[in-house]
């Protein structure tokens, strides 16, 4: 499919931690805040609130480590796959939080940009994977000039 504007995976995925990178800090600040009044009202021990935000918090911070490691990957199949699958966690983020709480709009809105940026990385890994297949390799090239030489 060719589209006007092209997204590199390595910029969605910069975008997806970036956006990663927020949702942990918002749910990091709220978990501290929450624990300091459980802790301020009731003494020691630990809410369910508080255990809640903390795991969303843990689980956005190994989202970005798994991006950033996703980077690494060179392999355009891969890449295709992995891009997949982030899109579809975003974009069901997205719906999930429409049907389920609409109020939140700074996480729908984020939830939004990120599965809007993953989907025409999607698109743009197309046309790579289709440039890539209809070009030669150095060694391809080499060994057809070495069979044109033996003739």
């Amino acid at each position: 499919m060719n589209i006007n504007i092209k997204v590199l995976p390595k910029y969605a995925y910069l975008v997806s931690s970036l956006i990663a990178l927020i949702i942990f800090f918002y749910f990091s600040y709220k978990a501290v805040v929450a624990y300091l009044i459980h802790k301020e009202l009731y003494g020691d021990g630990m809410d369910v609130l508080v255990s809640l935000r903390a795991a969303l918090a843990g689980v956005m911070l190994l989202m970005i480590l798994l991006f950033f490691q996703f980077i690494k990957i060179k392999d355009l199949i891969s890449q295709r796959t992995i891009i997949r699958g982030i899109f579809v966690g975003w974009s069901s983020l997205f719906i999930i939080l429409i049907i389920v709480n609409p109020s939140l709009i700074l996480f729908i809105v984020l939830s939004g940009v990120a599965g809007i940026v993953n989907l025409i990385a999607l698109f743009t890994l197309v046309d790579l994977i289709k440039e890539d297949r209809n070009s030669l390799t150095d060694k391809e090239i080499y060994l057809l000039q070495q069979l044109a030489n033996k003739k």
